[in-house]
């Protein structure tokens, strides 16, 4: 999340711009998450009859599949037009990477191996990238030409990619350098430096000055990650720790992310880290990356994990990955980031009072399945994630007694109410909830994290809670993680889902909610009103 956004109360609470049923033992839970069916809320969908449009893979096919072409160069995104190509869909990430030093700004060097599949007869196709520098480029083993634009990297195969096709692409010896953000556009980097070493966070357009890759939320794949540190140094990456060896000075750290992942959510931590283990919790195995300095600084404040895990399974269902936790960065970041299975804080986001950092926390964890899993197709639909996200972070606010600090509200019903009064305010500001305005350069990531995508997202999910009830909300929330689990969807998806569960169209309500330019009456509540646009 790329904007920062506030509480009520102006308490530094920030995000980048900001019933289970029946036992499970936890070898099924696993099952589960990689990909087993298994009971749980499926039985649900399998008896509604479900008009949705699929979710979105993100690249259109050719119709004929003959004549090789280029892929297509970009996905079109009305926020962010240059990203993506739509010529193939990447299936999984190899990234391999070599921190020399323990410097935390130095230059990383890195091989990507990407392997995909073409959806249309390929000429050339793109990799987004944006580092510091790249070197040679393999198609299927065999030399490809490649031509760098410093956005984009154009490549053409010795050979024509057939439709279809699957093929693999590796993009040697490229470079990135991470940076020190300058004050006030914490936002504008996604390899940083701390004290401690480096981090990312790439969201929402910026993973591509990492490493090369197809950087669109749509085109997600599975990862593996091989990082070589210097002997003492810890290095951590999305997913399972797969090994970790010593020798001749040097440490090798692998890992791997066996569910699909955007490019956007990755992580790549290096330094002086204390990986600080918290057991399991309902199969879920929980961890904690820290400043080895730091530890006895954190490691009370973020113990709230495991229960935060707990309080969302029995809202939504089973987490949907293997491992959770959170990654804390000395650095004045001013945002938090959902980055896939270890979350990504500034040092000013998990401080005491825990009435304020605990719903901070429950915000990322409540990405994993709202973002992380479950992923948009587009940046219009950034409400899907944030609204959802901002929806559960307030209602536990509500549940754990921390409302008034969190809000400045007495109660949730009262939050919403002032939400509602904004509404217009908002839409003027950034344009309707899934629309959100294009204003090019800053303004596209402004827009797309903005109060409007935060509040006016919680605010339309209350709208429909109380349109089709309470029982009807909780069945489409559950529901929605668990069909969608895995892939990307849009907002004509989750209006589709609505109307299915609630057994009535609620197409034109929710579009008023999301796309109108003014704030509809809200249901149940006649005598709230909307504050006149001056």
């Amino acid at each position: 999340m790329r904007m920062m956004w506030k509480l009520n109360t102006g308490a530094a609470m920030a995000e980048r711009s900001v019933m289970c049923s029946g036992a499970r033992s936890h070898a099924a839970l696993r099952c589960w998450r990689r990909g087993i069916a298994v009971l749980g809320a499926t039985a649900l969908l399998a008896t509604l009859s479900i008009g949705a449009a699929s979710a979105t893979a993100g690249a259109a096919t050719s119709p004929s599949g003959g004549v090789p072409t280029p892929g297509s160069g970009s996905l079109g995104d009305r926020l962010y037009p240059t990203l993506g190509d739509g010529g193939y869909d990447p299936l999984h990430y190899f990234l391999n990477l070599r921190y020399a030093t323990r410097s935390p700004a130095q230059a990383v060097d890195g091989t990507v191996t990407m392997t995909a599949k073409a959806t249309q007869a390929l000429s050339r196709f793109d990799l987004d990238f944006s580092g510091s520098g790249v070197g040679a480029v393999q198609v299927d083993g065999r030399k490809a030409h490649m031509v760098w634009t410093g956005q984009k990297l154009v490549i053409t195969p010795a050979a024509p990619i057939a439709l279809g096709q699957r093929f693999t692409v590796v993009v040697h010896n490229f470079t990135a350098k991470p940076t020190t953000p300058l004050a006030g556009e914490e936002g504008t980097t996604a390899f940083f430096i701390t004290p401690d070493g480096s981090a990312t966070a790439g969201q929402p357009n910026l993973m591509n000055s990492v490493y090369p890759c197809n950087d669109y939320p749509s085109e997600k794949a599975t990862f593996s990650f091989r990082m070589n540190v210097p002997a003492g140094e810890t290095a951590v990456a999305n997913g399972d720790l797969t090994s970790e060896r010593t020798a001749a000075g040097r440490s090798i750290w692998t890992y791997s992310e066996n569910q699909p992942m955007a490019t956007e959510l990755t992580q790549l931590v290096a330094g002086k880290f204390t990986v600080i283990p918290r057991g399991e919790v309902d199969g879920v195995t929980v961890r904690d990356v820290v400043p080895t300095r730091l530890v006895g600084q954190y490691q009370k404040l973020l113990s709230v994990e495991k229960s935060q895990v707990a309080w969302m399974e029995k809202r939504v269902g089973v987490y949907p990955f293997d491992q959770f936790g959170s990654l804390i960065t000395d650095a004045p970041l001013g945002f938090a980031l959902e980055t896939q299975t270890l979350a990504l804080y500034g040092n000013t986001l998990i401080t005491d009072p825990v009435a304020v950092s605990a719903p901070t926390m429950l915000h990322e964890l409540s990405h994993q399945w709202f973002g992380d899993s479950v992923t948009p197709s587009s940046w219009s639909d950034t409400w899907l994630n944030e609204g959802q996200a901002t929806w559960y972070t307030y209602t536990y606010a509500a549940d754990e007694g921390y409302i008034k600090q969190a809000s400045g509200e007495p109660n949730f019903t009262a939050l919403m109410k002032d939400w509602y009064a904004q509404g217009d305010q908002f839409r003027a500001k950034y344009g309707p909830v899934a629309l959100p305005r294009a204003g090019g350069g800053a303004h596209e990531v402004e827009n797309d994290y903005s109060l409007q995508v935060y509040y006016g997202g919680a605010l339309t999910l209350y709208a429909l809670r109380q349109r089709i009830g309470a029982r009807d909300f909780d069945r489409l929330e559950r529901a929605w993680v668990s069909k969608f689990a895995g892939r990307s969807v849009s907002t004509a998806d989750f209006i589709s889902l609505a109307s299915a569960i609630s057994g009535h169209d609620q197409n034109a309500f929710l579009r008023s909610w999301l796309y109108g330019t003014k704030t509809p009456p809200m249901p149940g509540h006649p005598d709230w009103t909307v504050t006149p646009v001056s």
